[in-house]
């Protein structure tokens, strides 16, 4: 099974067809899709003028495309990196259990649905690493966001119960569609009494 990387050089190699280079880029989002894969690939057509459906699009927007996946990416990578650093350096400290912020973290492991949208046709516009840049920074902060969207800022949350894994439910952004992470939720409780 191939990784991310070699699925980027496939995307970009001008020798391949354009279906398989599309293929490749969807097989990407097996391995790294922030908003989850369907909403993610949305995401990438809206953002890159390409449709979803589009089964032999222009190579220079799947190009567009890879560019901001590599880039978010590479935000995400990042922040696992010094995560782990930082859990090293509290082990060796003593600190052997995570802290209840970690707790985002282990739930997202890998990059897949690291802001998970509970519809896949609606989804932050801003780029991907701007976006997992505003989260990240959201959730490293101990108390959360004051108010809003960790994405977005706006204050609409919408109260939503998603079936399948326990982290996915939460309140949805009335904006950008976002299920808000747990921490963050936790804040807009009293603003989420009201949106019942």
């Amino acid at each position: 099974m191939a990784g991310f990387r070699a699925l980027a050089r496939e995307v970009r190699d001008p020798h391949n067809n354009v279906a398989l280079r599309r293929t490749s880029l969807r097989k990407c989002l097996e391995r790294f899709a922030p908003y989850g894969h369907r909403a993610t690939w949305h995401h990438l057509c809206v953002r890159t003028g390409m449709r979803p459906g589009d089964r032999d699009p222009d190579p220079a927007r799947l190009g567009a495309a890879l560019t901001e996946l590599e880039e978010a990416r590479e935000v995400w990578l990042a922040y696992e990196a010094e995560f782990a650093a930082r859990r090293r350096r509290e082990k060796h400290d003593g600190v052997r259990q995570p802290s209840p912020v970690d707790d985002w973290h282990r739930l997202t492991w890998g990059g897949c649905e690291v802001v998970r949208c509970a519809d896949p046709e609606t989804h932050p516009s801003a780029p991907l690493p701007q976006v997992l840049r505003r989260v990240i920074a959201a959730m490293e902060t101990p108390d959360g966001p004051r108010a809003g969207c960790p994405v977005c800022g706006d204050e609409r949350t919408v109260r939503a119960e998603l079936a399948g894994r326990s982290w996915e439910s939460g309140p949805i952004c009335g904006h950008c569609g976002i299920v808000v992470p747990r921490p963050p939720a936790a804040t807009c409780a009293p603003a989420l009494a009201g949106a019942r």
